[in-house]
């Protein structure tokens, strides 16, 4: 009985269409979640090449670990950027940042390549385009937030 005075009132008086320019709203946005993945990737790429695979079999399940979870967490920090470049970004940030697009592409290529290599320089890469977003978001809100590492 519900079900049919809602449908014969929205038949009467629909909702208005409405939009968004992003999937939450506005502020919830912040770059620290993209550092926390990238420093997973740094701590799982130490310890893979700390890793002694003399041991037997232990070392090799250790190993696999090691790696499926440093894939997972570049994949997380490509999400992350992702999420801020496409949903956070917009026009007028870009001409505050003309080089915004190339910043944001090649920090999620420095994930990529940590993805698909064990290479402490390339983790050092991600860090440092990691914290260049960092530091263009923030200083798009106007803030002066420091980088801070957990590690």
């Amino acid at each position: 009985m519900l079900h049919r005075l809602l449908t014969a009132l929205d038949r009467v008086a629909p909702a208005p269409a409405v939009s968004a320019h992003c999937d939450g709203p506005c502020g919830v946005y912040d770059p620290a979640s993209a550092r926390i993945a990238a420093e997973s990737v740094v701590a799982m790429t130490k310890k893979i090449l700390d890793l002694d695979m003399s041991s037997g079999i232990e070392a090799h399940n250790t190993f696999s670990r090691f790696v499926a979870i440093k894939e997972e967490q570049a994949e997380l920090t490509k999400h992350e950027l992702s999420i801020l470049w496409h949903d956070y970004f917009k026009p007028n940030h870009l001409e505050a940042t003309p080089d915004l697009h190339d910043i944001f592409w090649n920090a999620i290529k420095a994930a990529s390549a940590c993805k698909t290599s064990v290479s402490l320089e390339n983790c050092e890469a991600l860090m440092a385009a990691v914290e260049n977003v960092h530091n263009i978001f923030w200083a798009s809100k106007g803030k002066d937030v420091p980088f801070v590492t957990v590690s």
